[in-house]
C-alpha cells in the first residue's frame, strides 16, 4: 500500500496540508499525506459543460447536494469538488442549521478557494486580550510576519501596498486593475466617504486549464513538495482516530479506513500533523479523546470542540449605469473574471465609532462587471452588475460546539454534531454592515437590486428567491466557509487545547495547524494566516525533531 518510508503523517491535503508537506520536504523529512477523498486528474477536477450542469441538476434533485447550491462557487466549478452530503453526513440542531461545505479530494477545498490573501494585523492579535474575548492569541503579528512574506513570494500573489494599519502590506507581483465601472465607483466612494477602497489581494485567473491552479495546493505547495521527492499521498482513506503510546504522552499511530473496501489499518509515525479542516480535525481529536478511549488523549482545558466560529456575512447586489460619454466599447463586457485579486476590497477593520454597538471588525469585498450576464438575459439594460459582501468577526462562545453525534457513517465512524448560532453581537454587526453597504452603493450612484432580478429568466428567479444569500438576515453559520476554532492555541493549558507552537499540551508529537487552532476568528479571509501558522509550527517541529 505504501512504498516509501516516512517519518511524518499529515492528515489533509488542502491549503495547510500542502504547506505542512512542503515545509517538511524542504527539510528533507519524508511525509505521508492522508486524504479521505480520491486523487483526481486535472480533466476530472475541471469537468466540462454541459456535463457539470447535468451533475448539478441531478445532485440537487436527488438531495445529494443540499447546501452547496447556495454557494456561487458551486455554479462555476465542477460539483464533484463539493462533497456529497449523503455520503458525508453530519447533524445539527433543527433550530440551528449549519451549512458545512466539504471538499473531499486530494487538494481539498483549496481547489474551490476564492483565492483572497489577507494578512491579520497587529491589532487583531492584541484585540483578543480585551475583556469581551474569552480566549487570547498566544502569538503576535511579528511571529507570523516573515512567514507571510515567504508564502506570498512563493505563491506570487497580486495586490497593492496601501499602508493600512488594519490590513498590513504584503509582497506582491503587481495589482490587477479595476474594471472601468469599478474605477468610476471607487472615485465616487473616495470623494464622498472616509473609507479605504483598495485593489483586492490574492490570485489572478487560472488561464491554463491543463495545469492545476496556483491557488490550490496541487498547483503550488504539494506540487513543489512532490518535486522534492519527499511526499507520498494515500488517498481514499479516512482517519478515524489517533492511537497513543501507553504513557499517553505521545501518539504512535493513526487508524485509517480504506473507503474502497472498508478495512481498517494502523499507520505509525513519529509526528502527526492535523490539517483536515476545522471540523474534521475536531472530529478526529474527539474520537481520540479519553472519554471515548480508555487510553485516549487528555485535554486539560476540557474545551475541545468548544468555541466554534465562522464569519458572519451579508450580501447586496446592485447595478451602475454605463457612462455613455465613454467609448462605445465600454458598453461591452470587460471580460475581466472575478478572482481573489480581480476585485476590490473595503477593509473597515475595527471601527472605533461602533465600539458601543458591537465588538469586532469587518471588511467588504466587491466587484463590478466581473460576471456580467449576456445582454439578452439582463433585465436592466445599459447597466453593469456588481456585488458587495460584508464578512465580519465572530467572538468565541463556548456554547458553539462540535461534538460527536450518536449517529455513525457507513464505516461506523461517529459523525460530527455541529451546534452554533449567531448572538446579538453578530446580529448588530450585520445591521451595521448592511447600513455601510447601502451607503457605499448609494454614494457610488448604484441601485440595489434583488439577486432574482439579475437574470430575466422566470425559473432562475424561483431558485434565487429561495437562496439564503437573498435574505435580509445573515445566512446561517457555515455559509461563508471560514469556520475556525474548537481546539484553540494558547499559553495556558487550562484554557487551550494546543500550546503556542500548535502542539497538544499532553501529546506534543501531535500538531493542530488548520483553522481549529484559532482562538478568535478576526475578520480577514483566513487561509493565508492558516498557512503561515502551519509553516511556523512545522519549522519548530523540525527543529525539535532533529535536535
Amino acid at each position: 500500500m505504501i512504498n516509501k518510508p516516512y517519518e511524518v503523517i499529515i492528515i489533509g491535503s488542502g491549503a495547510t496540508g500542502g504547506m505542512a508537506a512542503l515545509t517538511m520536504a524542504k527539510a528533507g523529512v519524508r511525509v505521508l499525506v492522508i486524504e479521505r477523498g480520491p486523487e483526481l486528474e486535472i480533466k476530472q477536477a475541471n469537468g466540462t459543460e454541459p456535463c457539470n450542469m447535468i451533475r448539478r441538476v441531478i445532485g440537487v434533485s436527488t438531495g445529494n447536494y443540499q447546501n452547496q447550491p447556495q454557494h456561487p462557487g458551486f455554479w462555476k466549478s465542477n460539483p464533484l469538488l463539493y462533497a456529497n452530503k449523503k455520503a458525508n453526513p453530519y447533524t445539527h440542531p433543527p433550530e440551528a442549521p449549519f451549512m458545512w461545505t466539504q471538499g473531499n479530494q486530494v487538494g481539498g477545498r483549496s481547489l474551490t478557494w476564492g483565492g483572497i490573501t489577507l494578512r491579520l494585523a497587529h491589532e487583531d492579535f492584541e484585540a483578543s486580550r480585551n475583556k469581551e474575548y474569552s480566549l487570547e492569541w498566544p502569538i503576535k503579528y511579528k511571529d507570523l510576519e516573515s512567514h507571510y512574506s515567504e508564502i506570498e513570494n512563493f505563491l506570487k500573489v497580486y495586490g497593492n501596498k496601501d499602508d493600512l494599519d488594519q490590513l498590513p502590506n504584503g509582497n506582491y507581483i503587481g495589482k490587477i486593475p479595476f474594471t472601468e465601472s469599478e474605477s468610476r465607483f471607487a472615485s465616487k466612494i473616495k470623494e464622498k466617504l472616509n473609507v479605504p477602497f483598495i485593489n483586492s489581494r490574492g490570485f489572478g485567473t487560472n488561464k491554463d486549464k491543463t495545469k492545476w491552479p496556483k491557488y490550490s495546493s496541487l498547483g503550488s505547495t504539494l506540487k513543489e513538495a512532490a518535486r522534492l521527492g519527499k511526499v507520498e499521498i494515500l488517498s481514499n482513506h479516512i482517519v478515524e482516530k489517533l492511537v497513543l503510546n501507553n504513557d499517553r504522552k505521545s501518539a504512535k499511530s493513526v487508524i485509517v479506513v480504506n473507503q474502497k473496501d472498508g478495512n481498517r489499518s494502523e499507520l505509525e509515525s513519529k509526528l502527526i500533523i492535523l490539517c483536515s479542516s476545522t471540523i474534521q480535525t475536531i472530529r478526529i481529536l474527539l474520537s481520540s479523546e479519553e472519554s471515548n478511549n480508555s487510553n485516549g488523549l487528555i485535554d486539560p482545558s476540557n474545551s475541545l470542540g468548544k468555541n466554534l466560529m465562522d464569519h458572519i456575512s451579508t450580501c447586496r447586489f446592485f447595478n451602475v449605469p454605463i457612462d455613455k460619454n465613454l467609448p462605445c466599447n465600454s458598453k461591452n463586457n470587460n471580460k475581466q473574471i472575478l478572482t481573489g485579486a480581480g476585485s476590490f476590497f473595503i477593509p473597515i477593520g475595527r471601527d472605533e465609532s461602533s465600539k458601543n454597538n458591537f465588538v469586532g471588525g469587518y471588511g467588504i469585498w466587491g466587484g463590478i462587471d466581473r460576471f456580467e450576464p449576456p445582454g439578452f438575459l439582463k433585465k436592466y439594460k445599459d447597466t453593469k452588475t456588481g456585488f458587495l459582501i460584508g464578512h465580519g468577526e465572530v467572538l468565541p462562545n463556548n456554547e458553539n460546539t462540535v461534538s460527536l453525534s450518536k449517529r455513525t457513517d457507513q464505516y461506523d465512524i461517529s459523525i460530527p454534531h455541529i451546534s452554533i448560532v449567531w448572538r446579538e453581537n453578530e446580529k448588530r454587526m450585520v445591521t451595521e454592515m448592511n447600513r455601510m453597504i447601502e451607503l457605499i452603493i448609494n454614494s457610488g450612484e448604484g441601485n440595489i437590486i434583488p439577486v432574482s432580478e439579475i437574470l430575466n429568466i422566470p425559473f432562475a428567479k424561483q431558485i434565487l428567491n429561495r437562496s439564503v444569500a437573498t435574505k435580509n438576515d445573515a445566512p446561517p453559520p457555515g455559509y461563508y466557509i471560514h469556520e475556525v476554532g474548537g481546539a484553540p492555541m494558547g499559553n495556558d493549558k487550562g484554557k487551550s487545547v494546543v500550546d503556542n507552537w500548535n502542539r497538544l499540551w499532553e501529546c506534543s508529537n501531535v500538531l493542530v495547524v488548520d483553522g481549529a487552532c484559532w482562538p478568535t476568528s478576526s475578520w480577514q479571509s483566513p487561509t493565508l494566516t492558516m498557512m503561515a501558522i502551519t509553516k511556523r509550527a512545522c519549522e519548530k517541529a523540525i527543529f525539535d525533531f532533529k535536535s
